[in-house]
């Protein structure tokens, strides 16, 4: 993502701060004009704001009393205010400023410096707007699913159905949402040829877990790949191409599409398993969506990747030849 699209996203968040300024004054006047007493009282604690730091600074001796009966009297003063509100009937918090992000107060950047998580899902979603998926996010989802899509005949080689499977990883999908934020280590692996819902369903996934607030990172194996070695090997811009690998790791949910696809070698060898180890450690849920079998992940790649992946992922079959799924998406 380019310098200027991150200042765009910054700018977003400075209207946003104004827009709740400019609400709040608007709820002020509102309040204002039914409880004139409201304003005689918030310009009285104003003043007394005022006056507070020119006597501390004219008579520092006495700060601590200063202070003190300053404060009685600005608590007596919001005592009678909340009497007043609570009389009229004005929500609670209804003449506080409302941020979208009661974290950061949608400044995208915390006391520390670090980056809100806020600001970080607004970089993903840009993301998101650039590749398309947002558009994908639109029709890919769970209202959308239609289970009368698949074969109800039994599978060759399976004593079910692909509707009746598909049933099944429908309802393991929304465990898997509905169960998200909690500490249970459970992380998918779909595997089946192309065109039974993979893509589909992680997409499903997606959109849930990202409505409800957390970071979603959804990227091919291909492109994983090359986010690494952008921040490893090439002269990216740095900040950027960080942001960007350290992503991978730290955000809430990571999907790996496509796995399979990409040039297997050490080096993706090294970094998947990396990704993967690092993220299981660090109790960060995954989905691995390929067109491989268990068995071919052994052969392709390390021992200690199918290990992993064995001992930590669910294994999701997908099974039938129905390509109406696919002229569907």
């Amino acid at each position: 993502m380019n310098e200027l699209t991150l200042r765009d996203i910054l700018r977003s968040y400075e209207k946003r701060r104004d827009l709740a300024k400019l609400q709040l004054e608007e709820r002020q006047k509102d309040v204002y004009s039914q409880i004139p007493e409201i304003k005689d009282i918030d310009e009285e604690i104003s003043k007394l704001g005022l006056s507070l730091i020119k006597l501390v600074l004219q008579n520092p001796k006495d700060k601590d009393y200063i202070v003190a009966d300053a404060k009685d009297k600005i608590d007596k003063l919001k005592e009678k205010k909340d009497f007043l509100l609570n009389k009229f009937n004005v929500p609670s918090g209804y003449l506080e400023i409302m941020y979208n992000c009661k974290v950061c107060n949608d400044k995208g950047f915390l006391q520390s410096g670090q980056k809100c998580n806020c600001f970080k899902q607004e970089i993903v979603n840009e993301a998101y707007k650039m590749s398309n998926l947002s558009r994908m996010l639109n029709t890919q989802n769970f209202s959308n699913f239609d289970g009368s899509l698949f074969s109800a005949k039994k599978a060759e080689g399976f004593n079910v159905s692909p509707r009746q499977s598909i049933s099944e990883i429908f309802n393991i999908c929304d465990d898997f949402v509905k169960n998200f934020e909690i500490d249970n280590n459970e992380n998918l692996l779909f595997y089946g040829d192309t065109g039974l819902g993979k893509t589909f369903m992680s997409n499903c996934i997606a959109k849930e877990i990202l409505d409800k607030g957390h970071i979603v990172i959804y990227q091919t194996a291909f492109k994983m790949f090359e986010i690494i070695e952008d921040y490893k090997f090439k002269n990216a811009d740095e900040h950027i191409s960080k942001d960007n690998y350290n992503n991978i790791f730290e955000c809430d949910l990571l999907i790996i599409d496509d796995l399979g696809t990409e040039l297997a070698n050490s080096f993706t060898n090294s970094e998947l398993f990396n990704i993967l180890n690092t993220r299981l450690l660090n109790g960060k849920k995954t989905i691995i969506s390929t067109n491989l079998t268990p068995s071919q992940l052994g052969e392709d790649y390390t021992q200690r990747i199918f290990s992993r992946i064995f001992d930590r992922f669910r294994m999701v079959k997908f099974i039938g030849d129905d390509l109406r799924w696919a002229q569907q998406i």
